[in-house]
């Protein structure tokens, strides 16, 4: 790579033999068509002129050099070449292109070929009011180069649109030799490659997007599959049926309190209409009739214990998950102990003022997490929750899980409610298990 100096050596060397080509061929016609000499004031007009581009040329230079940061010959060029990939069909490349366009400063006359394959557009090289340019840039005015041609070709090819980029003067390639276009095909060249490029990553951005939420809303759909089919338990289901049939003829009191519960269950455990929202009201009566179906099953051996302020009650909660920390802690903390034990249910708000988060606790005095007869808390009914508090409200929702005192286990879901409640809605649980 040429170096700055030699660069700039044959840069000014360039301009000083074109005009002295040019001085040459002017001196030859004149000798053709005269038999004097050139005279000494067309000779010291030459000079003024090599001075007056030799001045232009400066200014190019200083211009490209603070556009570009380097100056080669390829940044000094008039006519400004570049090649872009755009990894989109034709017609997205070809939106894409044009608007890029349509933002070049002081743009005109954007055209767009038919079938969008090819895109031009004339840019004004400076400002309109002549009277404040220096000379050497109303030159190119007045012989007829006052604009720059833009111009993009779009070929499409397998997966992606190759784009060739052309800037340069409006004019001849003649006129390369003896003016400059300040570095403004430069600053095209580059407002659109930038343009083309910050377009390109909006739309993967965008594609990014488009594709976490069909992902979200793919899982979404798995999660609400998988809920459906462990809402009604069909164990749960028999043995309750099982039980009434036995009770009816032993006790028919408690046979009808059963089909009743049983009732109750079903009828709130039926699917919701698309995202339906559910309440901490619905979900604490469903957990309370399946509570109450299996103390008449285990009669002594389950006591329960709800806290729920009735200004909770309306708030928002996720289907189910209520349900699934009571059957989990019925299954693994209760049931596995002979002498049977205690359920707290219980609720409370963050903020009796202003609540922000909703705080729901189940807990039992069972086996704990260090019985070998309990889990460890890491199974499918608790992993579904984490899962789908993930997904309902995107890391803003909290469950924690920890040992309960002296015996058994809590598990408490935070999750953000909609608006705020009365200060009776902070009042929860002093029956702290």
């Amino acid at each position: 790579m040429a170096t700055p100096v030699k660069t700039a050596l044959r840069f000014f060397g360039r301009i000083v033999l074109t005009w002295a080509a040019a001085f040459l061929l002017f001196v030859w016609m004149w000798d053709s068509v005269s038999s004097r000499g050139v005279p000494g004031l067309l000779v010291a007009g030459w000079f003024v002129l090599l001075a007056f581009f030799l001045s232009a040329g400066v200014w190019h230079y200083r211009r490209v050099k603070l556009l570009a940061g380097e100056v080669d010959r390829l940044h000094l060029a008039n006519r400004q070449v570049r090649q872009i990939e755009i990894p989109f069909e034709s017609t997205v490349a070809a939106v894409i292109v044009e608007s890029a366009f349509r933002e070049l400063p002081n743009v005109r006359d954007v055209v767009v070929q038919p079938g969008g394959r090819q895109i031009n557009a004339r840019v004004p090289r400076m400002g309109e009011d002549l009277t404040r340019l220096p000379l050497w840039h109303r030159l190119p005015r007045w012989l007829g180069s006052d604009h720059n041609d833009v111009m993009a070709v779009l070929v499409p090819k397998e997966g992606v649109v190759s784009m060739t980029l052309v800037c340069e003067p409006e004019g001849g390639a003649w006129t390369d030799w003896f003016l400059f276009d300040d570095g403004t095909n430069l600053v095209n060249a580059e407002f659109i490659t930038r343009a083309i490029t910050q377009r390109i990553g909006a739309q993967r951005r965008g594609e990014q997007a488009v594709n976490k939420e069909t992902a979200t809303e793919k899982e979404l759909a798995v999660a609400k599959l998988g809920l459906l089919s462990a809402q009604v338990e069909p164990h749960f289901l028999y043995n309750t049926l099982g039980s009434a049939k036995y009770l009816i003829q032993s006790d028919p009191a408690k046979a009808e309190a059963m089909l009743d519960n049983l009732i109750l269950y079903l009828r709130n455990s039926l699917p919701r209409t698309e995202d339906a929202p559910s309440t901490l009201g619905e979900e604490v009566v469903r957990a309370r009739a399946y509570l109450d179906i299996l103390q008449i099953r285990m009669g002594d051996r389950l006591k329960l214990h709800f806290d729920i302020p009735a200004a909770l009650e309306k708030m928002p909660f996720p289907t189910m998950m209520l349900q699934t920390l009571v059957e989990n802690a019925i299954k693994h903390g209760l049931e596995p102990k002979p002498e049977g034990g205690t359920i707290w249910v219980l609720a409370r708000a963050d903020d009796p003022a202003a609540p922000k988060q909703l705080i729901v606790t189940v807990a039992d005095d069972g086996c704990g997490l260090d019985s070998g007869k309990a889990t460890s808390g890491t199974g499918i009914g608790l992993k579904n929750v984490r899962e789908r508090l993930n997904l309902l409200y995107d890391g803003k929702a909290s469950f924690a899980i920890a040992s309960n005192f002296p015996s058994g286990v809590a598990t408490t879901l935070t999750v953000p409610v909609a608006g705020p409640v009365s200060d009776a809605a902070a009042q929860s649980g002093e029956n702290t298990p």
